[in-house]
């Protein structure tokens, strides 16, 4: 079992920044790809970035690329997300998932961003 905290939610103007952190309870945490999802009101939940569990390789939606980065310490079992530039349509809930390929998905409870205009 996989614990995930996130952390570092808020109210922001658009243009500002937040970094979102999520920290694992899991020993194994550099085995584990990690992303970033996020579920506005009545929407679905999508991603918005990815960092795999090796080299790190990254991927983001593309409605956030170029204004948000992923990144992971290994030895702070932590995946964090750097928002800048932010806008009203980035408001949603966000949440941090722990995959691989030998054991099920984990998600956290998620953390509120809201962007005011």
């Amino acid at each position: 079992q996989v614990q995930l905290v996130e952390s570092g939610g808020g109210a922001v103007q658009a243009g500002g920044s937040l970094r979102l952190s999520c920290a694992a309870s899991t020993s194994t945490f550099s085995t584990y790809h990690m992303a970033w999802y996020r579920q506005a009101p009545g929407k679905q939940r999508d991603m918005v970035a990815t960092i795999s569990s090796n080299i790190g390789t990254t991927a983001y939606a593309d409605s956030v690329k170029g204004r948000f980065t992923i990144s992971r310490d290994n030895a702070k079992k932590s995946v964090y997300l750097q928002m800048n530039s932010l806008k009203p349509e980035d408001t949603a809930v966000y949440y941090c998932k722990a995959y691989s390929g030998y054991a099920p998905d984990y998600w956290g409870q998620g953390t509120q961003v809201t962007v005011s205009s």
